[in-house]
């Protein structure tokens, strides 16, 4: 049975470094995952989700719970992201590996299936890489994880509107990167 968050987040506020603990295991998979899709680098994005994790621990006596838990520590994640990626793109050079979509059941049993899908990856990877981190991120967050314009404004800190820009915005702009890949 999981624990309830609510109540590991109640636990944490009051300084309770186990309930945290919990928090972290329960969530870093998907603190991971998102660090991977927003820095394209699976080692920065384990660096992302250890510092989201220590700056969310230091934060959480500020958690006032206006959006869920998750919600929040994405938040802090994306902006871990950022600046972690600004500060290496500064240090080195590296490339965007293609935003890690896993392969589907069919891609093992038919290989041309897999190839066109390889080639999609690829290519939807390289378009994502040429949008700016605002569009990209509200993409990943949207047509990925499937959130609603209200849940990116709020881990964003902007208007629902300017999260419908961006998003279509972004949609066009790949639309045209993919085009001229093409």
């Amino acid at each position: 049975m999981e624990p309830d968050v609510n109540e590991l987040v109640d636990r944490s506020r009051e300084g309770d470094q186990a309930a945290f603990g919990e928090l972290a295991r329960l969530h870093q998979h998907e603190v991971y995952t998102l660090a991977v899709r927003l820095t394209g680098d699976r080692t920065l994005a384990a660096d992302v989700t250890q510092e989201a994790l220590i700056r969310a621990w230091r934060a959480i006596g500020r958690f006032r719970g206006d959006s869920s838990f998750s919600t929040w520590l994405y938040r802090i994640t994306a902006n871990v992201a950022w600046t972690l990626k600004g500060r290496a793109a500064r240090q080195r050079t590296y490339q965007l590996d293609a935003m890690i979509f896993q392969p589907q059941a069919d891609d093992r049993t038919n290989p041309e299936v897999a190839g066109e899908r390889t080639e999609l990856r690829a290519r939807l990877g390289a378009a994502l890489a040429e949008l700016g981190r605002s569009q990209r991120t509200v993409v990943i967050l949207k047509d990925v994880y499937g959130w609603s314009h209200k849940e990116i404004s709020d881990a964003l800190s902007i208007s629902v509107t300017a999260s419908k820009v961006r998003l279509h915005r972004a949609h066009l702009r790949l639309r045209e990167l993919l085009k001229e890949a093409s």
